[in-house]
């Protein structure tokens, strides 16, 4: 894994005693990778990310990992609203949904999923903790949208994803309802209302986007239910491997 140094001006210092343990993906949103690098770099911008991965794989280290960058904005997830204060953030170059979205590349997914096992082997981020722009922010951002390869990333430890069939001997897990929606997913991490003010209906827009891009309509149904029931679970069961 090469590492090219195109450094930011744009980061400061983390709180005292935060701790690194969470993983924001995004995509650049920007018709090229060169204009995403500039945009980066520039002092007026006033935005910036730990890592940038091109079309080609390469990755670019904009920030030191023990430095905070400037890369979630307005965020929320599990009771943290300063989500830079405590992540490291990695753009993937593409155009997004403004400028024609486009399936990520290969090298693209191996170049992150070496550089996030370099990650883990620094800081312990749990794979609950591995989340999308769109999960921290669903009321502004889409990236990395419903194109990202979570399921295959989750493979090499990197994020959570769900296994919603019934295990062998009975007992499946039943599915969340509509009327448990909120709280499930405010237990799972997201800022739901009145906690954040965001209209819950682009919570689950943000939740189908990441974990069933098939349908992203916005409404609970008894898929999106298996779906929580099973991540709830398995973060319940990697919580207490760790404890």
């Amino acid at each position: 894994m090469r590492i090219v140094e195109c450094p930011s001006p744009n980061h400061d210092e983390r709180p005292k005693g935060a701790p690194i343990d969470m993983l924001v993906l995004h995509y650049t949103g920007m018709k090229t990778g060169e204009e995403a690098l500039a945009r980066l770099c520039d002092p007026k911008a006033k935005v910036s990310a730990h890592y940038t991965i091109d079309r080609d794989g390469r990755i670019y280290r904009h920030v030191p990992e023990e430095r905070r960058a400037w890369h979630a904005g307005v965020s929320y997830w599990a009771g943290e609203r300063n989500v830079n204060a405590r992540s490291i953030g990695i753009e993937i170059v593409n155009p997004g949904h403004e400028f024609g979205y486009v399936p990520f590349t290969d090298p693209q997914i191996a170049a992150l999923i070496d550089l996030s096992r370099g990650i883990f082997e620094r800081h312990a981020i749990p794979p609950a903790r591995v989340v999308a722009h769109s999960d921290v922010a669903p009321a502004r951002k889409e990236d990395p949208g419903e194109l990202f390869p979570w399921k295959c990333l989750s493979e090499y430890g990197i994020g959570l994803w769900p296994d919603t069939r019934p295990p062998k001997c009975g007992g499946a897990v039943p599915a969340i309802s509509a009327q448990d929606a909120a709280a499930s997913l405010a237990r799972f991490g997201y800022g739901v209302p009145p906690e954040v003010d965001v209209p819950l209906e682009k919570v689950i827009a943000a939740f189908q986007r990441h974990y069933r891009p098939a349908r992203l309509d916005g409404t609970w149904d008894e898929e999106c239910g298996r779906i929580l029931a099973a991540l709830l679970e398995k973060a319940q069961a990697a919580s207490a491997l760790t404890a």
